[in-house]
């Protein structure tokens, strides 16, 4: 498998709302992440990739050829670190079907939906969604956005024929390096 391209996970997110929504629904603003580095993170990255919404996903889900495992570890992006833990799928039927399934696996884990993803919910539309913890010193979010050309492109990532089957998307969970709040933005 060749290793996925790490873009900022903001950027992905901008780039996502921007294209399928129009609207921003998760990610920390830059401004307020205060600057760390990946050196000692692995417990905490370690502690990310345990969280069991990385793996539901709803029946007919496809686990794409190169992405059979869990992506996790830190990256660095304009002096910023951020932890991640995610995994790509792709899905036959319709985006509304994963939508669902995933505010009930963020409900059964915890996870209350951000602003922005209780109107897309209310509104039916198919929007990412940016889950918190609920608790304002929580420094995770969950993350579950459908996977456009141009994040794939700037990621580096090559697809195979699976993702003809249906249309791909990715849940991550995502904390500051240096453990500061993290938040969706609303």
């Amino acid at each position: 498998m060749t290793p996925r391209k790490r873009t900022g996970r903001c950027a992905t997110f901008v780039l996502t709302a921007a294209l399928v929504t129009g609207a921003l629904t998760g990610c920390q603003s830059l401004a307020d992440a205060a600057s760390a580095s990946c050196e000692d993170t692995g417990s905490r990255v370690d502690a990310l990739k345990s969280y069991d919404v990385l793996d539901s996903r709803p029946p007919g889900t496809i686990v794409p050829q190169g992405f059979e495992d869990l992506q996790a570890g830190c990256w660095e992006d304009s002096g910023e670190a951020w932890l991640y833990a995610d995994r790509t799928y792709v899905f036959p039927g319709d985006k509304a079907e994963v939508i669902q399934h995933y505010e009930a696996a963020a409900e059964r884990e915890g996870w209350k939906p951000s602003k922005a993803t209780r109107q897309a919910l209310k509104e039916n539309r198919s929007a990412s969604l940016c889950f918190t913890r609920g608790k304002t010193d929580d420094a995770t979010t969950l993350d579950v956005y459908f996977l456009t050309k141009e994040i794939l492109d700037a990621e580096e990532t090559k697809t195979g024929p699976d993702f003809d089957a249906g249309f791909g998307y990715r849940v991550a969970v995502n904390s500051t390096a240096d453990g500061s709040a993290a938040s969706c933005s609303d």
